[in-house]
């Protein structure tokens, strides 16, 4: 399955006091990007998230080369693989480690969770406010949504990726079967839509898994998840919180898979499957934007077409879907944010850090525009997840155009009825933690199809109310109810 975003598990810890959170913050005391003639540039670690790259060493000295004397500093670059990355920066984290910045989000090292547990600076803190002092340039860059998703009590705790604001559920077709069965894929949006084609694919296309599915899928919802799987529904402007799983919609979806599973539409290692690109499908799930189908078709090997499952809705999900933190522990935190601000605002930079060398992984036939290299198959990073999308370069077979269409993707999308919501998990730290085995357990299997919902749904839900998933629901509606008495 295309998944760029792979959904992990949540990470909690309980709450330091707020003046723990700046320990570390003002031990740098550079105030210029420059260093001192005589002094040796100082290293940043920054731990990121992908599949480590063949070429990382390679590209990384010419990061290196590029940045050290424009802020007096180099980085390290640390690729943590993505089902790795949420334990070893729990590890890193809990342990106290001395790193400089690394990714979060709302999916992987848990950005809220780590923020009010006091793992991250505070970049807009009066006394050492690292945003106003370097990093204006990117603040004025990235759009004030992704900002506004970023503050926790008016705190800023990491810099957010400028990227598309909204969830896109899109389905995704390989073109081959699309062309040669003639298929109008503009009128395929429910799940139910898929059933002729699915059919037909697996009657005329034996080799051919007519519904790729892997481990992490999740069934298209009109849900905002705050707490997996605890949230409001997207059309519900009443807030009312509830546990995905006891939903009506849900149900319905999850015997739809059911029976698309039992009519082998699916492919049986479905609950189990890591993503093999070598495996011949028609259709899968992705989260797309302008031109993911592009991407995509470039990261398979052949092309595929995507049409949007639902309507995009911004959520506080998606305004922290990819965020650089800096640490704690970090001993140069205004390099750190110095760097942050040349990675967004700095093209040459940008595009050195997401497509690699010029010359070797890629070549610029165009103001702006290159083409890739077959070199580029030592380093092939997660575009996302590494700074300001909007100044990176457009490949050939991309419209010069791309980056303004992503601009009114966003002002189109919908906005989450919940947008702007914090949840505070502090008082059922316990009750959550105690949700991840029980969702780990049934739903992979559930999604897929692979069980009959009318069996196991009970059982899981049964398992979940065990665990405390009431109380969370509870804590969550009060807190909603207050949240929303005091937006108005």
């Amino acid at each position: 399955m295309l998944k760029f975003k792979k959904l992990l598990a949540l990470t909690l810890g309980a709450v330091i006091a707020s003046s723990m959170v700046l320990t570390g913050c003002t031990k740098d005391k550079a105030t210029s990007g420059q260093k001192d003639s005589n002094s040796k540039p100082v290293e940043l670690v920054w731990y990121t998230i992908g599949t480590p790259q063949k070429d990382m060493e390679k590209v990384n000295e010419e990061i290196n080369k590029y940045i050290k004397d424009k802020i007096g500093a180099t980085v390290k670059i640390k690729q943590v693989d993505w089902g790795d990355y949420n334990q070893k920066m729990q590890v890193v984290i809990n342990s106290g480690e001395e790193y400089d910045i690394a990714f979060t989000c709302s999916w992987a090292n848990d950005y809220l969770a780590n923020a009010r547990k006091g793992a991250f600076v505070a970049l807009n803190d009066s006394k050492n406010n690292l945003l106003e002092k370097y990093g204006k340039d990117t603040y004025n860059t990235v759009d004030k949504n992704f900002w506004e998703g970023a503050k926790l009590d008016g705190k800023i705790y990491a810099v957010p990726t400028n990227k598309e604001l909204g969830v896109s559920p899109e389905w995704v077709f390989t073109k081959e079967y699309v062309d040669k069965y003639n298929i109008d894929i503009s009128k395929i949006k429910t799940l139910e839509d898929l059933e002729p084609y699915l059919k037909l694919i697996k009657e005329k296309e034996p080799d051919v898994v007519p519904f790729y599915i892997i481990k992490d899928f999740t069934v298209p919802q009109a849900f905002d998840k705050i707490i997996d799987p605890v949230g409001v529904s997207l059309t519900d402007n009443s807030l009312k919180v509830a546990n995905l799983y006891e939903t009506d919609g849900m149900k319905k979806t999850l015997e739809t898979m059911n029976k698309y599973y039992k009519a082998g539409y699916i492919n049986k290692d479905a609950a189990t499957a890591k993503d093999d690109k070598t495996v011949k499908r028609f259709v899968t799930k992705g989260d797309g934007q302008p031109y993911a189908d592009v991407l995509w078709s470039k990261d398979l090997g052949y092309k595929v077409v995507a049409t949007p499952i639902m309507d995009t809705y911004i959520t506080n999900a998606s305004t922290t879907g990819a965020m650089q933190a800096i640490s704690v522990t970090s001993k140069h935190p205004d390099k750190a944010m110095q760097f942050l601000n040349l990675l967004n605002t700095d093209k040459t930079l940008r595009n050195l850090v997401n497509y690699g060398i010029e010359g070797v992984h890629y070549q610029k036939v165009g103001d702006g525009q290159i083409k890739i290299t077959p070199e580029q198959k030592n380093y092939q990073m997660p575009y996302f997840a590494l700074g300001n999308l909007f100044i990176t370069y457009t490949l050939d077979n991309e419209p010069k155009t791309k980056w303004d269409e992503f601009k009114k993707f966003n002002s189109d999308s919908k906005k989450s009825p919940a947008l702007g919501f914090k949840f505070d998990a502090t008082p059922v730290n316990t009750e959550v933690a105690a949700l991840r085995n029980i969702l780990d357990e049934f739903g992979p299997v559930l999604n897929s199809g692979t069980v009959d919902p009318n069996e196991y749904l009970p059982k899981m839900n049964a398992k979940l109310k065990a665990a405390g998933i009431d109380k969370i629901v509870a804590e969550m509606q009060k807190q909603m109810d207050q949240w929303k008495a005091s937006s108005k």
